[in-house]
């Protein structure tokens, strides 16, 4: 997977590296994201940009820590050969002061909550969600947490 990045309101760091090292790991947890034609804008931003694009596209007028966008379908996902044009997969947006307080609220790394809520926001591009039931809620976490293991990040859910 390809990644564009555009970084607007995050203090100096290497968000970029972050971000590539991050969706490597979600390629290997998550073998449609691995597809190498697929490309993801990550927008790492301010929490007042979250909130407009949460107000605008998801009718839910506050900030949130991380909002995805996907343009293509599970199934088209899983069709999707590896040989071809490129293909958008989605769109994430990352709230740097939400991100921050939640992080200093876990104890951890801003780094680390970085990445554990850019695995978030790619397994929600690749179809997977925790909305309609429990237990996929503990699947799309089960998922996550192997997959952060495989950075080094502790289980953010507690298990």
């Amino acid at each position: 997977m390809q990644l564009d990045i555009d970084i607007e309101d995050w203090p100096a760091g290497d968000w970029e590296a972050l971000a590539i090292r991050a969706a490597g790991a979600a390629g290997e947890g998550e073998p449609l994201l691995a597809n190498p034609r697929l490309i993801v804008s990550l927008l790492f931003t301010s929490d007042a940009e979250v909130h407009t694009l949460n107000r605008e596209w998801r009718q839910r007028d506050k900030p949130t820590n991380v909002l995805s966008f996907p343009m293509l379908e599970r199934a088209e996902l899983e069709g999707l050969a590896p040989d071809g044009p490129p293909e958008m997969l989605g769109d994430i947006a990352l709230a740097y002061e939400t991100c921050a307080r939640e992080a200093a609220e876990k104890g951890i790394t801003l780094e680390a909550h970085a990445a554990h809520l850019i695995v978030h926001g790619l397994l929600h591009l690749a179809g997977h969600d925790h909305v309609d039931s429990d237990q996929q809620a503990e699947a799309m976490e089960a998922l996550e947490t192997r997959i952060l293991a495989k950075l080094g990040i502790a289980d953010p859910y507690g298990g």
